[in-house]
């Protein structure tokens, strides 16, 4: 069957005349006869009941209309979507979004969709270290995350510097301070997460205890200030986390918790978009781009917006 030969069917169907329909569609009467008795053949049906004086649809025909003009409109709507999706206005992309970065890409998402608000967005939290397995397989488009990046499979592009802070509970005397150095909370337990979830993070924490002559007492954790249970356990003095991103705890224990920057200069770590190599949808594509140019823009902002950009 072919869609030519629904849109024959249509045209008599709905003008009950073989003639006007094939004056409608610009060919001969005869071809258009044959192609509907070809039609009538492949189904096993008849579609039409024809005399002298009038063409009628049979039952069927009429069931079979219905369903032939939703077929053409899904083909039409299909055709629409992947031209769409040729140019890049339409399709979804996927995201990943490292664990405190929810608030730096936000600005990205919100302009995004204003300037392609046919391009849908699906976004799930996850951490750096899942994220180039998840871009290699497919299961998102675009991360959002820190280094170190499968380059052998993947491009990325630094976007910002995020710094590292000290994540402590209000009741320590720490907690007064406007920063602090690791020296000053050499004594505290360092709540250390687990490699995999963020190795960036994980080697830079204790690359900076390295550098200040310092062995942190470390309980290794799965968890982070941001989730309730990394939370809880700072505010049962159970520990400090070295955390990054601009709000890294949970929002529920906001005022009992605080975050004090690192006062070394070298406190800080990459955020990177990324994506895989060889990308070929355009949706993904511009994506990148408008992502790139984001960054860009903040970056050639002001001194105070940029400042603005800095703490989002």
């Amino acid at each position: 069957m072919e869609l030519r030969q629904l849109r024959y069917f249509i045209a008599v169907a709905e003008l009950l005349h073989f003639t006007n329909a094939a004056k409608r569609l610009h060919i001969a009467q005869p071809p258009l006869s044959r192609q509907i008795r070809a039609l009538e053949r492949e189904l096993g049906i008849q579609l039409f009941i024809r005399n002298s004086s009038k063409v009628a649809l049979t039952h069927a025909g009429s069931i079979f209309l219905e369903e032939a003009r939703a077929v053409l409109q899904r083909t039409e709507q299909a055709v629409r979507a992947a031209r769409e999706a040729d140019t890049g206005r339409a399709g979804t992309v996927r995201l990943g979004i490292a664990l405190g970065m929810g608030e730096t890409v936000s600005r990205v998402i919100n302009r995004h969709l204003r300037h392609f608000p046919d391009v849908e967005i699906d976004v799930v939290n996850m951490p750096s270290g899942f994220q180039s397995e998840a871009l290699a397989t497919r299961r998102i488009d675009v991360g959002f995350l820190r280094p170190p990046i499968d380059a052998s499979k993947l491009i990325s592009q630094p976007i910002a510097r995020e710094r590292l802070s000290v994540v402590l509970r209000r009741q320590n005397p720490l907690a007064h301070h406007k920063k602090l150095s690791l020296k000053q909370v050499a004594a505290e337990p360092l709540l250390l997460i687990a490699r995999e979830i963020s190795s960036g993070v994980y080697e830079k924490t204790l690359d900076l205890y390295r550098g200040a002559g310092l062995t942190p007492r470390i309980i290794p954790t799965e968890t982070t200030p941001l989730d309730e249970a990394g939370a809880i356990l700072v505010d049962a003095g159970k520990g400090i986390y070295i955390a990054v991103g601009s709000h890294p705890v949970h929002p529920f224990f906001a005022s009992r918790l605080a975050v004090i920057p690192l006062s070394d200069p070298s406190a800080e770590v990459e955020a990177h978009v990324a994506w895989r190599r060889g990308e070929q949808a355009k949706t993904v594509l511009n994506f990148v781009e408008f992502t790139r140019q984001v960054f860009a823009a903040g970056r050639k902002s002001p001194p105070v917006r940029r400042r603005a950009a800095q703490r989002g």
